[in-house]
């Protein structure tokens, strides 16, 4: 078995190792596809922080490392055929050094709500269950009533107002770190599925009061990336209107299916408000920390 890092020509069979561990767990198709995975790795390291496992041209484990706000995040998994065998101890083992030699303060390693045996592995090498996150999903089967508060499209000459604005939302939630302008728009505007004509606001005189950054092309259709009203306007239906604006233009793009993922503690009940629009629990990630 060989042991090198993952390179860009990697990205289909990674994308297809962790479908088919998904499929296994839930028991239904998964919806991953290679604009999933391009969101994911922009800030690892890969030629470092990164691990594939190969015998005879056929994927067996795939990991990487991606360390932010002094924290080392974990995301990999092991063929469906090869679990047991210990390579998922021998990932996590490289990764726990990996991030203590870049100095991260704190590791955290993401698990599918189902996967009993990463649970067990994660506790016995120190670590505990600290969050739970949801990804909710919605069919549409005809077009959604557009919201009577008057949504704007994104403008580029709004741009810092309206990082300020998702900032501001997001400070209420777990682990959030403040990301400088320029490098928050560089990074969005130099992803794989960057497309401001989705993203969404609405005002209140000159303020900015409520945002969402939309993407398309994730888990199988629309994504709403993120959503967040500021403190001052929340309770004035601002996170629904902006819900609907955003499902009535992905299902007009052809994007009948829209997803997201959420806090399963949101502070700011966000889960109900979801349910409420029409979306489902379609999956869990459990954060484990050490």
């Amino acid at each position: 078995m060989s042991l090198r890092p993952i390179t860009e020509d990697d990205f289909p069979a990674v994308v297809r190792l962790l479908a088919t561990d998904e499929e296994a767990l839930y028991g239904r198709p998964s919806r991953l596809g290679l604009g999933d995975l391009r969101e994911w790795l922009p800030r690892a390291d890969l030629a470092d922080d990164s691990w594939l496992w190969q015998e005879e041209g056929e994927l067996r484990g795939v990991g990487w490392i991606d360390l932010h706000g002094g924290i080392g995040v974990l995301i990999g998994a092991v063929a469906v055929d090869w679990k047991g065998r210990g390579l998922g101890a021998t990932l996590l083992e490289r990764a726990i050094a990996r991030a203590t030699e870049k100095g991260a303060e704190r590791m955290h390693g993401i698990a599918l709500g189902p996967d009993t045996a990463a649970r067990q592995l994660f506790l016995s090498r120190g670590f505990r269950e600290v969050r739970r996150f949801y990804d909710m999903a919605i069919e549409l089967a005809e077009p959604p009533a557009l919201p009577s508060l008057p949504v704007e499209r994104f403008a580029e000459e709004d741009a810092e107002a309206f990082h300020a604005a998702l900032d501001e939302a997001f400070r209420d939630h777990w682990e959030h770190h403040t990301t400088p302008f320029d490098e928050w728009w560089a990074r969005h505007q130099s992803g794989p599925n960057f497309d401001p004509s989705l993203w969404f606001l609405i005002r209140d005189g000159d303020e900015i009061a409520a945002v969402t950054r939309n993407e398309g092309n994730r888990n199988g259709g629309g994504y709403i990336g993120a959503i967040g009203v500021r403190r001052a306007w929340r309770g004035k239906g601002y996170a629904k209107a902006l819900l609907l604006r955003s499902f009535r233009e992905f299902f007009d793009r052809g994007m009948p299916r829209v997803t997201l993922g959420v806090d399963a503690t949101n502070p700011t009940g966000a889960t109900h408000l979801y349910e409420r629009v029409g979306m489902h629990v379609e999956q869990e990630q459990v954060v484990f920390e050490r």
